[in-house]
């Protein structure tokens, strides 16, 4: 299947020609310059927010003529991030791997503005594309550039706040998501998928490739690739592996109204109405008694809905009891 997607923009290069960023004022779903363009795919990444057509009423050919009106002014070189800013108009085949930083960027703004789901693009050898970059408070800086940017700072007066060193910029430096609340923006990785509706508390942490479907309080930290339901709680201090734990390949997800107490932790996938006991770890290997006395592996359990994971307060063994209703056994078609 091929999924093209397009986008247009900025990036910024560094003095060897290596690309820092890119930044997309203007995506969808298609081509660039398509008539034929998706209806509605089009999004702005203006002030506000995600969701908000361009140029509503108008034509994509239309559009595209002022999209290229505002690239018009070609490079613009920055001498004191001794970065030079380029426009930037690029269409990518969203089920082949990433093939450039620019390609890269753009799968994580699509994820950003909600315009796909977590684990819906092939983001395979992404880290490869991208460099590491000091995000700075002037904007992306190449690492070894930072003592020749903060002297000619310091020769002005000027200071330079390297707020982070890594392949991914925070989220709100790219995209703000509408109807969301974050706490600590550093905490929200660009490519993280936030619904409307979604809390991210001071603790917690939402990696990319990963996030809320619904209304959701993150207090805990959501791995790569993992998906949250509406309506879930993840408690402060909480973590969600990013795949099966045990050395698996399948993806993490938990369901709709879930509750993952404060500490507590979940290596497996979790249906709806499920409730993790505050402190409590659960991976794939670990041994869980069933309602019947039946033990078995966590992973036996993995996407079961309505049950509650406990620690025995006495024995020390881990439980899953029937939230309500009775227990009719393990559900054949999960396994």
């Amino acid at each position: 299947m091929t999924r093209m997607a397009w986008g247009a923009g900025f990036t910024t290069e560094a003095a060897d020609g290596t690309t820092l960023d890119a930044w997309f004022r203007w995506l969808g779903w298609g081509e660039y310059g398509n008539e034929e363009e998706v209806p509605g795919s089009r999004r702005s990444a203006g002030s506000s927010g995600i969701g908000t057509a361009t140029l509503p009423g108008a034509s994509p050919a239309a559009s595209d003529i002022d999209i290229d009106v505002t690239l018009a002014g070609g490079a613009r070189p920055d001498a004191v991030r001794r970065v030079t800013v380029r426009p930037i108009r690029l269409t990518v085949d969203v089920d082949d791997a990433p093939s450039s930083a620019a390609d890269a960027f753009l799968r994580l703004h699509l994820l950003s503005h909600r315009l796909t789901p977590p684990r819906s693009l092939n983001v395979d050898g992404i880290f490869g594309q991208l460099q590491t970059v000091a995000w700075t408070d002037l904007g992306p800086v190449a690492p070894a550039d930072l003592d020749d940017v903060r002297l000619a700072l310091r020769a002005q007066g000027r200071g330079l706040i390297v707020r982070g060193l890594d392949k991914f910029p925070p989220l709100t430096d790219y995209v703000i998501p509408s109807g969301v609340r974050i706490a600590d923006t550093s905490r929200v990785r660009l490519g993280a998928h936030l619904a409307e509706g979604t809390v991210v508390m001071h603790e917690g942490f939402c990696n990319y490739n990963a996030g809320t479907l619904g209304p959701a309080m993150v207090e805990g930290r959501i791995s790569q690739g993992v998906i949250v339901g509406a309506g879930t709680d993840l408690g402060g201090g909480a973590s969600i592996m990013g795949t099966l734990s045990g050395g698996g390949t399948e993806r993490v997800t938990i369901g709709e109204r879930c509750l993952i107490g404060a500490n507590a932790g979940i290596g497996i996938s979790l249906g709806d109405d499920c409730i993790i006991e505050a402190g409590l770890y659960v991976t794939a290997g670990t041994l869980v008694k069933l309602p019947d006395g039946q033990v078995v592996k966590g992973r036996e359990l993995s996407g079961i809905s309505g049950m509650m994971f406990i620690r025995h307060s006495q024995t020390g063994a881990v439980e899953a009891r029937q939230r309500q209703g009775t227990w009719i056994g393990l559900n054949a078609a999960l396994h």
